[in-house]
């Protein structure tokens, strides 16, 4: 980034620490939130629904792209209100969202809105011609809109934006007052026990086009928050990232911490084994990183990062969310080889925090996984027969335009037949508060889903057994083993693990329930295996060449509707690691399969009675899923050698 747009972000860097000169303890922020008067279970008892990326009017671009639906709207909504969205048509989720976290873009927040609110006389007043089209085009179509905002961005990306725009001393008088007025809202809305509304934003650092962006999200309400403004992130680093949120903990008492995304579009350069210049990785580094960033977002609108296929070739359900991902970076402007897959998918960047936890003594990689949706539109929506699209100008009311060109399913129409409809993320808390969800997150007791809301639970140890199933299992996982998210210290023995999973109430049967171990092997080397522990009508699928057979398919193409005459409600097992070996540095985590169901662009082309292209057709059924996060195997400590 160069010029006026570089001064100001950094303006505004230099003030977004502001007022910190006096703040409560977090019993007191806790007891004025209300949380001190809600009944917390004794361990976590159930998953607790959310979304921790959702765009409203305040994101530069969202705005752009036509959404005039504010915070406000956004927290109606994902807490059951029903509301008209931008395209006129009433929007309600059948079942509320238990928690949500609106992450607007820090860089020019609020700008487009500023400058569309703005009175034409006034900004013909400023006597600038640039801006004056803008503001036309803003106004026009939704079409006009979306090509002015990629001018804006163009512009500010080369340092060439109006000084109305670019002004340093402007950008964060107005930030101040929208983050001010943005966490007011969010304390309204909060209703512990109910709904928990988070205050978070977008960090978009992009060198070169490749996507490092974070999700920030606070555990506190404005006591904290209002003493700190959003980090900009077009022109800084990670590690100043993680020094903000550092500061904002020391200084207020408070705590923060960041979610990778889209690590699918970083060209390789989200989880690399050097240091950002190359250099070797440092314990230090790997450590602050582990700190700031304990969970990460697999799967979204924008594709799904758990595994690739030229990386996992023996994993047979490794495509979900993959095809018409392999673009490169986040505007296309460079296309991934395929040497950059690593660094850009989660299951590998696992395998790697091994090898650096061997070297280094600290795993830069040790995260837990969530889903979101990262959706522009301010409906926080996963399903994928309510598909709203990744911006207002796909949102359902504006389909006529695609019927008529036919282009409905590629990428002229809703955006492209590979986005994704969902995810979300799950949090197993012992209460629907801030600090319960939060803290969650923090020790990554969290899982991803790409949209449906099945219950998943699993517990490493040393001595489960199938009775457990029998007593109170709960209890038994978090006295004498660790839930997701947890670490086992070796103790020579075979680690076994209680795994449940049931079925969204109102979703598909499950096929089946794997286990994804990775380990560093004795030669040094990263391995990986994917075991089918459990499955439906495991009498009648009998192993064939060691897989699993296919669950079958009951979707009629021609209704986009299926049955759940295949498959299971609920899935369980206490199993064992049957390649286990003394001393081996691993991971295992949990991946639930759900049978058939049709995508959102089958339910298009039912709904809007036109014909799929033939990729979109090829994709247009797909088996959605969940991702816990793992538990974690690491060698025992080496015994200390007594004097004598």
């Amino acid at each position: 980034m160069r010029g006026t747009w570089q001064a100001a972000l950094a303006g505004m860097a230099s003030l977004m620490l502001v007022g910190c000169d006096s703040f409560t303890s977090v019993d007191e922020a806790q007891s004025g939130d209300g949380e001190g008067t809600i009944e917390l279970a004794e361990f976590p008892d159930r998953p607790y629904w959310g979304d921790t990326h959702l765009h409203t009017d305040n994101s530069v671009d969202a705005f752009g792209f036509g959404v005039r639906l504010g915070p406000e709207d956004a927290l109606r909504f994902a807490s059951g209100e029903e509301v008209t969205a931008t395209t006129g048509m009433s929007a309600q989720l059948a079942r509320p969202l238990d928690f949500l976290v609106i992450a607007d873009h820090s860089d020019g927040l609020g700008a487009t809105r500023r400058l569309y609110d703005a009175p034409r006389l006034g900004v013909v007043a400023m006597g600038d011609d640039t801006l004056l089209r803008w503001y036309d085009m803003m106004h026009e179509s939704p079409e006009q809109s979306q090509l002015a905002i990629a001018e804006l961005i163009t512009a500010a990306a080369n340092g060439n934006l109006p000084e109305a725009l670019s002004d340093p001393e402007r950008q964060l008088e107005a930030t101040t007052e929208i983050w001010g007025a943005h966490l007011e809202t969010l304390d309204r809305y909060n209703r512990p026990g109910e709904f928990t509304a988070l205050a978070g934003f977008e960090w978009t650092l992009m060198p070169d086009g490749n996507n490092l962006h974070r999700v920030v999200m606070f555990r506190d309400g404005s006591d904290r928050t209002s003493q700190v403004l959003p980090f900009p992130g077009l022109s800084t680093t990670p590690e100043q990232l993680w020094d903000y949120m550092a500061a904002y903990s020391e200084t207020t008492g408070g705590q923060a911490l960041a979610i990778p995304h889209n690590s699918n579009l970083s060209n390789g350069l989200m989880f690399e084994m050097t240091m950002p210049d190359g250099s070797p990785m440092t314990a230090e580094y790997a450590a602050k990183r582990a700190a700031a960033e304990p969970v990460v977002e697999v799967t979204q609108i924008k594709g799904d990062s758990e595994t690739h296929p030229f990386l996992s070739p023996n994993d047979e359900m490794s495509g979900f969310g993959v095809s018409g991902w392999e673009l490169g970076n986040l505007p296309l402007t460079a296309k991934t080889e395929p040497e950059m897959l690593a660094g850009g998918y989660v299951r590998e960047a696992l395998k790697r925090g091994l090898s650096l936890e061997e070297q280094l003594g600290a795993n830069p990689y040790a995260f837990g996984m969530i889903g979101s949706t990262d959706s522009h539109t301010s409906l926080a929506t996963g399903d994928e027969d309510n598909f709203w699209g990744k911006h207002t100008g796909n949102e359902q009311a504006n389909q006529d335009r695609a019927v008529e060109a036919q282009n409905l399913g590629t990428r002229q129409g809703r955006f492209g037949w590979h986005y994704l409809a969902g995810g979300y993320a799950a949090a197993w808390a012992r209460g629907n508060t801030r600090a319960e969800i939060f803290d969650a997150f923090a020790r990554r007791e969290v899982y991803a889903t790409t949209g449906p809301r099945m219950s998943v639970r699993v517990f490493g140890g040393f001595d489960f057994s199938e009775d457990d199933w029998d007593e109170d299992w709960v209890r038994a996982g978090y006295t004498r083993g660790v839930p997701m998210g947890g670490v086992l210290t070796d103790k020579g023995a075979t680690p076994s693990f209680m795994i449940s999973a049931l079925k969204d109430p109102d979703g598909a049967n499950l096929d089946r329930v794997q286990v994804v171990k990775g380990w560093l092997d004795s030669s040094g080397e990263l391995q990986e295996q994917v075991f089918d522990v459990v499955w439906s009508d495991m009498d009648s699928r009998a192993l064939s060449g060691g897989k699993v057979p296919a669950v079958g398919d009951t979707v009629d193409r021609s209704t986009a509707t299926y049955t759940n005459d295949i498959g299971a409600a609920e899935l369980r097992i206490v199993w064992s690691d049957p390649d286990y070996s003394e001393g081996q540095r691993a991971f295992y985590y949990v991946r639930v399969i759900e049978i058939p169901t049709p995508r959102w662009t089958l339910f298009d082309a039912v709904r809007f009675g036109i014909t799929l292209s033939e990729d979109a057709m090829a994709d247009a059924v797909a088996q959605e899923r969940a991702y816990t996060s793992p538990i974690w195997l690491r060698p025992a400590p080496p015994a200390i050698m007594e004097e004598g």
